[in-house]
């Protein structure tokens, strides 16, 4: 049985990286499994307990929801422009800057593609403007986009929390160092990088983007309202500030925070109450839609690996050997991500399956469920076939492998630091 399951697991993961629909591959699997281990009625129950999820379904969606508002009023953008000034005048540091903008901005907009087409509209021509090779500006914001991986608005953090019986922040102020030294080892690698191919700033690639712009482009300004740039950080604010471990502010939890930024929002810019709410719900329904859907069709699948055994035969696998657990925790999610353009599916699975039992592998369930999670979300800021990939691809009209080539080394090596960081 245990055979049989790996045998669907292993065609599974090979669907989604083929491009197959993922929560389509992960409940069709999952329900399979599920009627060979003589179960069937345990897929169900899993997706119909899954589907009202007193923890996961208020964050995810209010957060998704308060996306599509700062979208609407363009908080957002005016957050982008205000930091990328920066870039224009520390010249030297052109790629370490981009780097780290994008990582931390992608805390504030936790969307991949999102954040990469909000960031990279902006950064990536600026970089190209002042000489930086396109496939490498392209690579600098696209090596931003795991900052996620430690937001409040991510689906892991808070799955992760409900594995443990924590709430949210703990989970992020537990992983948040480890990230930060990995963030900073990913931008070292990366200029070394750009330094050993010469792709540095250069005057003639400036001169030559800029022959290319018309005189409308190149005079395009944009007015930058500060209030508005800070909103989309309130949320953020409110949730440290009001953490268990910092407790200046009242304890906070994500859907407050989330629906006073939206309401500061449309005070602060005074859009259509009207619109603002359609956004907010469409938001939200998007959020269940595509976030959920997948958490959802990973649980039916975490339990048809359970009815054929595998999920035990795995942990015994594991027991006694943390450092079995710590790579299978790692590399796993991490591979499929750089295959699949999406750590999602392998992380959720994996933290479904194997990181309820992390205490039996000698470690906690927040260390190795964040370690699932954060590793996916690396791995798909090298990955060709990422949706963050193809947007920066885009904006900077080069191959997406000409990306990823630049950043399997910082990513990996960001993988490894994460792990060591994490457990010492």
């Amino acid at each position: 049985m245990a055979l049989a399951g790996g045998i669907i697991v292993i065609i599974a993961f090979a669907a989604i990286i083929k491009k197959y629909e993922a929560r389509m591959v992960l409940f069709a699997a999952g329900l399979l499994m599920c009627i060979i281990g003589g179960v069937a009625g345990n897929a169900i129950t899993t997706f119909s307990k899954t589907m009202v999820h007193g923890t996961l379904v208020p964050v995810i969606c209010t957060v998704m929801g308060f996306s599509f508002v700062m979208k609407l009023t363009e908080c957002d953008r005016h957050l982008v422009e205000s930091i990328s000034g920066v870039i224009t005048k520390a010249r030297i540091i052109l790629i370490p800057l981009a780097v780290l903008l994008t990582w931390w901005i992608n805390i504030a907009i936790p969307s991949a593609a999102g954040c990469a087409a909000a960031v990279g509209s902006i950064l990536i021509p600026a970089l190209i403007a002042a000489g930086v090779h396109p496939a490498m500006a392209a690579a600098a914001v696209l090596a931003g986009t795991w900052g996620s991986a430690i937001s409040p608005g991510t689906s892991h953090n808070p799955f992760v929390a409900d594995l443990a019986g924590t709430d949210v922040m703990s989970v992020i102020m537990n992983e948040a160092p480890a990230a930060i030294i990995a963030s900073f080892v990913c931008i070292i690698a990366l200029t070394a990088i750009s330094v050993i191919r010469n792709e540095g700033p250069s005057d003639d690639r400036r001169q030559a983007y800029l022959a290319e712009l018309s005189e409308e482009e190149q005079n395009r300004t944009f007015k930058i309202n500060p209030i508005y740039a800070l909103i989309p950080l309130v949320p953020l604010v409110m949730l440290v500030l009001g953490s268990k471990q910092i407790a200046i502010l009242p304890l906070t939890d994500v859907p407050t925070a989330m629906i006073t930024g939206s309401i500061l929002a449309l005070i602060a810019t005074r859009t259509n109450p009207q619109e603002v709410t359609k956004k907010f719900f469409d938001g939200m329904g998007s959020a269940y839609g595509s976030v959920m859907g997948l958490i959802v069709a990973a649980g039916v699948f975490t339990a048809g690996m359970a009815a054929m055994g595998l999920t035990g035969a795995l942990i015994e696998a594991m027991k006694g050997s943390e450092s079995v657990a710590k790579f299978a925790g790692a590399f796993g999610p991490f591979l499929i991500a750089v295959i699949s353009g999406s750590g999602d599916a392998a992380a959720l699975a994996f933290n479904g399956a194997i990181t309820p039992q992390a205490e039996a592998f000698g470690m906690s369930i927040v260390d190795l469920g964040s370690l699932a999670q954060m590793a996916g979300a690396i791995g798909r800021s090298m990955s060709p076939v990422a949706g963050a990939a193809m947007v920066c691809a885009g904006l900077a009209k080069v191959s997406p492998m000409e990306i990823s080539k630049r950043n399997a080394i910082p990513m990996l090596l960001a993988t490894i630091t994460f792990m060591i960081a994490l457990f010492i």
